[in-house]
């Protein structure tokens, strides 16, 4: 206790990130308080919204519950990572983007603008479909296209005031301002998620605080192993030959490329889920369609629906990897750096070294992130209540666990920049920066 409030009076003695940390906190107020904000012609009596499920559940847990509550940042950030994801892959096809992100600061400030021009079409789209679709009975105009019309431009405006905040956050604050806002709107649904489960339990023929209890020790120990895996790297050994330049010696150092086991992220997760969402919607949308298998797709804790959601996480995993990692590129950085590993010959044969290294801790990953995803199925069917299963795993587990994580990483770099002691007594909080050509960060 008293290595944790000296370290708090550390970080509260350092202007800069005492700044930045309130600066971080107002943000992220302004934001909540928004969420809160009912679309201007909607009667909120009337919004008698069901929990959701599926993609429009995760999309509900992203904006923090303003989206089944109609507020004007329904969309939250979703719409802005979508195009982020969009310019990402076609910053690995298209040769156009390709030349950008090989100009630096400058094309990455192009690439940015593309996003935000893409993020304000798919906004635009996405709210004339939720006015369309999920406001419904009497909190509604449907009638009155001008109705339509308004709602959407105050959805596209909201979702792009969110964008801002959380360039704000990134340029004034602490953290990753889009990751911080979505881990915000997930923690926001923590408190109700405990409250119903509690409720649940303390219920008659609820099993009482034993069962309650044993549910927070598992939750403790899934969030402790998914630490592990996203902490976990492998590292290979990189020697750099020794140059002698006047009186001086360079190189001669060993170093190490951490390549880490889970390099995918949550992606996967996010690409499976929406591919999950089309039986839902067949059966939705074409009623004829309608089979057992088709409906058991349709369930997330169904047999069928959590093999082909895990098999489709892990062929996600390799595809994600295999595009976001380039092992030759890798090779030809080191061999002009005058670096090689030891035993391995540079050039082609380093080339096939780090791709097999790749391959063989991305298959633990993929294994990992398919078990993440399905834990909150596993969970319901213990009777868990949904609401607080969704923090059993997915892809609100990840998310919460690496934006910590980065946000921690950085408070500490600032302390140990002023000579200050890190947050752990022993050993350092990783960082999630990728090497020079090797994985991109993702927003999230």
């Amino acid at each position: 206790m008293k290595k944790l409030i000296t370290t708090l009076t550390n970080i509260w003695k350092i202007d800069d990130l005492r700044t930045r940390i309130l600066n971080t906190l107002l943000f992220l107020l302004i934001y909540r308080v928004g969420c809160h904000i009912v679309l201007p012609g909607v009667n909120p009596a009337a919004l008698q919204h069901e929990a959701k499920e599926g993609l429009l559940g995760l999309l509900d847990m992203f904006a923090g519950g303003s989206f089944s509550r109609s507020a004007i940042f329904a969309l939250g950030v979703m719409p802005y990572i979508s195009a982020s994801i969009v310019v990402q892959l076609l910053g690995i096809a298209v040769p156009y983007f390709q030349k950008m992100q090989k100009e630096g600061e400058s094309g990455r400030k192009k690439m940015n603008q593309i996003t935000r021009y893409l993020t304000l079409a798919i906004t635009l789209v996405q709210s004339i479909a939720y006015v369309r679709t999920q406001i419904d009975g009497g909190a509604k105009m449907i009638a009155d296209p001008m109705f339509t019309i308004l709602t959407a431009f105050v959805l596209t405006a909201g979702t792009l005031f969110v964008m801002w905040l959380g360039e704000k956050i990134t340029d004034k604050g602490i953290g990753n301002g889009i990751s911080l806002i979505i881990m915000t709107g997930i923690i926001a649904q923590l408190p109700s998620g405990i409250t119903a489960e509690w409720f649940s339990r303390m219920s008659t023929g609820g099993g009482g605080p034993i069962p309650l209890l044993l549910e927070f020790i598992a939750l403790f120990f899934v969030v402790i192993f998914t630490i592990l895996i996203v902490q976990g790297v492998r590292k290979i050994p990189v020697q750099y030959a020794k140059k002698i330049v006047g009186n001086k010696q360079y190189g001669g150092v060993r170093q190490y490329i951490p390549l880490k086991v889970n390099a995918a992220g949550v992606m996967p997760i996010i690409f499976a889920q929406a591919i999950m969402f089309v039986p839902m919607s067949l059966s939705q949308f074409f009623p004829d369609l309608q089979s057992s298998f088709l409906t058991s797709l349709s369930n997330y804790t169904s047999v069928a629906y959590n093999v082909t959601f895990a098999v489709l996480i892990i062929a996600f995993t390799f595809f994600y990897t295999a595009i976001m990692v380039n092992p030759q590129q890798m090779s030809e950085d080191m061999k002009k750096n005058g670096g090689f590993i030891p035993g391995v010959k540079p050039g082609q044969a380093t080339n096939f070294y780090i791709d097999s290294v790749i391959s063989k801790i991305t298959l633990p990953g993929a294994i990992f992130l398919a078990v993440i995803a399905i834990l909150p199925a596993i969970a319901s069917l213990f009777g868990v209540n949904n609401q607080f299963a969704h923090f059993y795993g997915g892809t609100s587990l990840l998310i919460l666990v690496g934006v910590v994580l980065d946000t921690l990483q950085q408070i500490e770099s600032h302390l140990l920049m002023r000579h200050y002691d890190g947050l752990m007594k022993t050993g350092r909080i990783k960082g999630r920066t990728p090497v020079a050509s090797g994985p991109t960060q993702s927003v999230i």
